[in-house]
């Protein structure tokens, strides 16, 4: 049995075409909407028309009447509260979409409509109406702490402050959510657009009271998952019980508008930060004072607090002295789910335009800055990598000096992230014809783990790509775990390549062939005839890896008469640690900056505060980044096979919007101080016109949050 990767691999780190492409370019991939069970029902989903209400009654009796219904079911009895517009509260399963539309709107509902508030700000305010009866809308604040921070500030050389906030973002994978279920026998299939199908089965399960074992999900192909699609969900089990009703299969795909409203969002921030260096650039103070609100989900009585709660400061860098405070704000919208690099986009907003600050006052160059206090070792040596990638010491001037109308600027920004594995199963079939199936209960989300299990069972057994066929998204197959946290590929792979390995060991015995290499394979699993090898294998310590750093740089042109950002360049210098496939991981990079791109120019949820709806929720008004918004990106993928295989997916978006930020204020002189970075903001920001964010009353929130939950960093190590 081999040990560790190879050092001279054949396939691994190179650039092996995605195993299941022609599937997907010939639409011969199908899907959780593409699939249709003999008998298929339609199930549609009641929607709260209040942001915040008490139902008092429900009656089913109409819709249960209509043509082709089969099922009608209260998703939850009432009476009851909903605390936002698009909750849900009953849902149908008809023979066509159009009469399950026609129920939905025969049901009739007696509510009573509640006071409300959709605005961070609003909902900290002296009587601003309770999202949760009797609570404050704040949760307890989060209070970390380490040394005498008002002491460092004073002795500080340099001291600057300023106050920055980011958007509610809203997960919108092109595959909206939904499942197609059929419970109408004993055995119970589910085909779920899911990041876990484990999660899945298990909430299945336990809506219809049944054991798990009795429930199988499946999912071959999904259109995207950002963190929000583990478990079930409220659709998924509605799905499941109007299929239970109806003694039918029942497909239930949200639309883009139901997508919007309730699967979940990337919370906003409001983030005052004061940020004190010595005269050699040294930081020596940090202090954020921060909230943000992740919907309803984040008030008093919610555990995990809220936008503003979840913030890791002051992220990357090293600071002698630090404090920081932070509560989470309910509001009547729709929870936040984990989103791609939780908490991590707006702390690198929030740090990054404060050391870009710094940098100006100080007189000294942003990436020099940044270097001095980089405590990791592989992401300060990226600084000046991708300085010299970029060209940076050419292109970088003094804020506001580039002439014209149309002005350019470059930033610059730093990530981090774990990416750690963790256990996992999988299984490898050896066939008598020389053939190989592996296979693992995971998922493929766009990560492509498909293709990364062909590369490493073809290293580790020594044969073709084209002779191994992967297998996921089904659990019978090995259990793994769900697809979040840059997990997936560290947490498999290993497993992958300790059943390849279990898998060649019987081999050679049963064959009596210990060299397979060449000809020789197809000689020995002759030998197996009629039956195949079938080997077990799990996630072991020391093939995968944790802890990777990226470095960023962003090149745009601002026009001034018109407040248009264009982003040119993006160059991004990323440790892998062990690249398993690199085309594969280009395309996790490429799509992680286009995202950061979004978020930093186009992507906002605007909810109106009179009525509390959605203003944005398609794909005209809510803003995606397009091919024409994509500049040219240049990666650098450092390859480190000593370090094991490491997850890549989520710090490849965390540094975008910060670099194109200071980018920007690069180019015009002056900072936008809220993402998205709009043309109305740059014109303000230009004319001089104040910020929201610098009218808060900062001192007002410090007050709310001088009670909490204490952490003193002195006496133990904080880590994020």
């Amino acid at each position: 049995m081999s040990e560790g990767w190879p050092k001279n691999p054949k396939y691994l780190s190179k650039d092996l075409q995605r195993v299941d492409a022609h599937d997907k370019v010939t639409g011969k991939a199908e899907y959780a909407y593409d699939v249709h069970p003999k008998g298929c029902l339609y199930g549609q989903i009641l929607r709260s028309r209040w942001p915040a209400a008490r139902i008092q009654s429900v009656d089913l009796s109409v819709a249960q009447k209509m043509p082709g219904v089969k099922a009608v079911i209260l998703i939850q009895k009432v009476p009851r509260e909903v605390r936002y517009y698009g909750q849900e509260i009953a849902a149908v399963a008809a023979e066509t979409t159009e009469q399950a539309e026609d129920a939905i709107r025969a049901i009739k509902m007696i509510a009573k409509p509640l006071p409300f508030v959709v605005n961070t700000i609003d909902a900290l305010e002296e009587g601003a109406p309770a999202v949760f009866e009797g609570q404050s809308n704040l949760s307890k604040a989060k209070i970390r702490n380490k040394g005498n921070v008002d002491q460092a500030f004073n002795e500080a050389h340099a001291v600057i402050e300023l106050a920055v906030s980011t958007q509610v973002e809203v997960h919108h994978p092109l595959e909206t959510h939904g499942n197609t279920i059929d419970a109408s026998g004993e055995e119970i299939t589910c085909w779920a657009s899911t990041q876990g199908i484990t999660s899945v089965r298990g909430g299945i399960a336990k809506a219809l009271d049944v054991p798990n074992n009795k429930v199988r999900v499946k999912m071959d192909f999904m259109g995207g998952g950002f963190g929000a699609k583990f478990g079930a969900g409220v659709e998924g089990v509605a799905c499941a019980q109007l299929s239970r009703e109806a003694g039918a299969p029942v497909k239930l795909m949200l639309s883009r508008f139901e997508n919007h409203l309730s699967v979940g969002n990337r919370p906003n921030s409001l983030q005052h930060i004061k940020l004190g260096a010595d005269k050699n650039g040294k930081l020596v103070a940090f202090d954020l004072n921060g909230f943000g609100s992740a919907g309803f989900a984040s008030g008093g009585s919610s555990a995990g607090g809220g936008g503003g709660a979840g913030i890791p400061a002051p992220y990357i860098y090293d600071v002698r002295v630090q404090r920081s405070s932070q509560i989470g704000v309910a509001i009547n919208a729709g929870s936040a789910r984990a989103f791609r690099a939780p908490g991590c986009p707006p702390a690198s907003f929030g740090i990054e335009s404060a050391m870009d600050e710094l940098a100006v006052k100080l007189g000294m160059d942003p990436v020099e800055l940044r270097i001095i206090n980089d405590p990791q070792e592989i992401r300060s040596k990226q600084w000046s990598q991708a300085a010299d990638r970029f060209g940076w010491k050419n292109k970088y001037k003094k804020p506001g000096s580039s002439p014209g109308v149309v002005k350019t600027g470059v930033g610059c920004a730093g990530s981090k992230w774990a990416g750690r594995g963790k256990g996992s199963s999988a299984e490898v079939e050896i066939a008598p014809d020389g053939t190989v199936e592996v296979r693992c209960g995971t998922q493929d989300i766009g990560n492509a783990s498909k293709t990364f299990m062909t590369v490493v069972a073809a290293e580790t057994l020594g044969i073709s790509p084209e002779l191994i066929t992967a297998r996921v998204g089904d659990t019978t197959f090995p259990p793994s775990g769900g697809s979040g946290g840059s997990t997936t590929c560290p947490s498999v792979s290993p497993a992958v390549k300790d059943a390849c390995d279990n898998a060649l060991e019987a081999l050679q015995e049963a064959s009596g062939i210990s060299d397979l290499s060449g000809a020789n394979w197809k000689k020995a699993c002759a030998r197996l005839a009629p039956n195949p090898i079938i080997a077990q294998g799990k996630w072991k310590k020391g093939l995968s890896g944790s802890g990777t750093g990226g470095v960023q740089m962003a090149e745009v042109e601002v026009d001034t008469e018109t407040g248009f950002v264009k982003v040119m360049k993006i160059t991004c210098v990323q440790d892998c640690g062990l690249l398993v496939n690199r085309l594969t991981a280009e395309s996790q990079m490429n799509g992680g900056i286009i995202m950061g791109i979004g978020y930093a120019l186009y992507e906002e949820r605007v909810l109106d505060p009179i009525t509390g709806v959605a203003l944005n929720p398609n794909f005209e008004t809510y803003k995606l980044t397009s091919m024409a918004d994509t500049p040219e990106i240049d990666l650098e993928l450092q390859n480190m096979p000593e370090r094991g295989v490491i997850g890549i997916g989520e710090p490849a978006t965390v540094p975008t919007a910060s670099a194109i930020a200071n980018a920007v204020a690069n180019a015009i002189g002056v900072r936008v101080l809220s993402l998205p970075i709009t043309p109305d903001k740059v014109l303000n920001a230009l004319s001089k016109v104040p910020a929201p964010e610098e009218s808060i009353p900062w001192g007002r929130v410090a007050s709310l949050t001088a009670q909490g939950e204490f952490i003193d960093l002195n006496s133990k190590e904080w880590i994020v």
